[in-house]
């Protein structure tokens, strides 16, 4: 069917959790769906991000959990890694997930087209493989990829971004990671777990600006106590290849020599080259295509969602945002998605996972909070399983009691959040959700006991 216009409901470009959410939803939904994707379907999420990087994080786990296996009578010997078996099994995961995906498109009927595609206006994509896509509502998902810094180009030897790491067959003796956010600090943590003598470099003043302090305090003590430097308040100035491997320059005037320098300062929005002449959607100096309250661009029946606009980077606040477009296409209506009370986990050891207020956020708004803490040294669980450093918080308001954020750092937080999530969003107040009986023991008995001390009478939690 090449040089044929092919007619779609909905044609989706890009085929990351955003566009993939979109097309399987409106599919479902009996609408004809045409997708194109110009690498493999499931994006950064499933091909370069979220499900690899999680992989080699168990790895992590399990080297850590065999290291520490004598506290429980076990004796195995100092373990040994290699890493190339960690990739094979991470690139298996990827591949059983991204068939299994493709498959459940094939059965949904959508039908998805290889290459790079170009929308040229009035509901028209281009294929670089010759096909025209036509739809009477066109959703738009490219995504995004690793920023990079000037003077630090990409080279796969002595720099990186995100992409070349998860395609490392050896990891570095010594590693400088520049950026403290999320994926500088995940990338540290298992690296530092694996045997590499890693520093985080960041420009700002603490590490993963953002999140409650209280819990980043946990993963800093923690990360300090692995051997993980950390230089807060410093940016990067340059690095000097010496062969063996590279001198990073910091903009104090100290020097940092390392084997690779990992670029982790955040994603930019893949909105180059994908706009012919007729198109009439604007995109915003920073690069994010501009929508309106219902993702729709300046274009209308064009719509925008996942990291092309400028909302949370979260595969899962795409498959939201992907939902919510089919939604107002079938005419359904939807709310746009709240963004201050999306869930949000960071897999460090320790994790931490959080959604809704800090309690500096609840005060700006206007509410009076009060805050109560468990903290994990007295759950039980945390205590048979060897994992007591950390807590769960709750911020609630003063008078209504009303619970306003859930911050957790520890054991499986991002497992933990859950409850939390649903209450935050629910509006729901500690009176109605003490009265839900906590499984015992569990890690889940430390987010009960707190939303119990917040009605006035408690048991542990004081």
């Amino acid at each position: 069917m090449l040089g044929e216009e092919q007619a779609f409901d909905v044609v989706v470009l890009g085929a990351g959790p955003a566009g993939y959410a979109a097309a399987l939803y409106g599919a479902s939904a009996g609408l004809k769906v045409g997708i194109v994707e110009r690498d493999r379907v499931g994006g950064t999420c499933l091909q370069r991000g979220c499900v690899p990087a999680k992989e080699y994080l168990e790895t992590a786990a399990v080297y850590r959990n065999i290291r520490s296996s004598s506290e429980f009578g076990i004796t195995t010997g100092e373990p040994g890694l290699d890493f190339a078996v960690s990739q094979k099994r991470k690139q298996s995961v990827v591949d059983k997930l991204t068939s299994g995906l493709s498959g459940l498109m094939k059965s949904r009927g959508i039908v998805t087209f290889l290459g790079d595609g170009v929308y040229q206006g009035n509901g028209r994509i281009t294929v670089s493989t010759g096909e025209t896509l036509v739809g009477d509502k066109v959703i738009i998902s490219t995504g995004s990829r690793p920023r990079s810094i000037p003077g630090f180009e990409v080279d796969g030897r002595y720099v990186l971004t995100s992409d070349e790491v998860l395609l490392l067959e050896e990891l570095p003796k010594t590693v400088a990671i520049v950026g403290g956010g999320v994926i500088g600090c995940e990338f540290a943590s298992l690296m530092a777990d694996l045997g590499s003598k890693v520093t985080i470099v960041e420009a700002l003043p603490r590490l993963l600006p953002g999140v409650d302090q209280d819990l980043v305090d946990v993963m800093v003590r923690s990360f300090k106590k692995r051997g993980i430097g950390i230089r807060t308040g410093v940016g990067v100035t340059g690095h000097s290849p010496n062969g063996e491997g590279t001198t990073l320059t910091l903009a104090d005037g100290s020097s940092l020599a390392v084997d690779q320098i990992i670029v982790a300062i955040g994603r930019r929005p893949n909105s180059e080259a994908i706009f012919g002449d007729k198109a009439s959607v604007v995109v915003s100096d920073r690069g994010f295509v501009n929508v309106d309250v219902n993702y729709e661009t300046s274009e209308p029946g064009v719509y925008a969602i996942g990291d092309l606009i400028d909302t949370a980077q979260l595969a899962h606040v795409g498959f939201a945002e992907g939902v919510a477009v089919i939604k107002t296409i079938l005419g359904e209506g939807s709310l746009p998605v709240d963004y201050s009370r999306v869930p949000w986990c960071i897999y460090t050891h320790p994790e931490i996972a959080f959604a809704g207020l800090t309690e500096e956020q609840a005060r700006d708004r206007g509410y009076d909070p009060v805050v109560k803490k468990d903290p994990l040294g007295g759950n039980s669980r945390a205590r048979i399983i060897g994992e007591v450093d950390g807590f769960v918080k709750v911020v609630a308001d003063r008078n209504t009691h009303q619970i306003l954020g859930v911050h957790i750092v520890g054991p499986w937080a991002t497992e933990l959040l859950s409850p939390g999530y649903l209450a935050v969003n629910w509006e729901a107040s500690a009176e109605e959700l003490a009265q839900f009986i906590q499984p015992h023991p569990t890690l889940s008995e430390a987010f009960g006991e707190t939303v119990f001390a917040l009605t006035g009478r408690s048991l542990h939690v004081g």
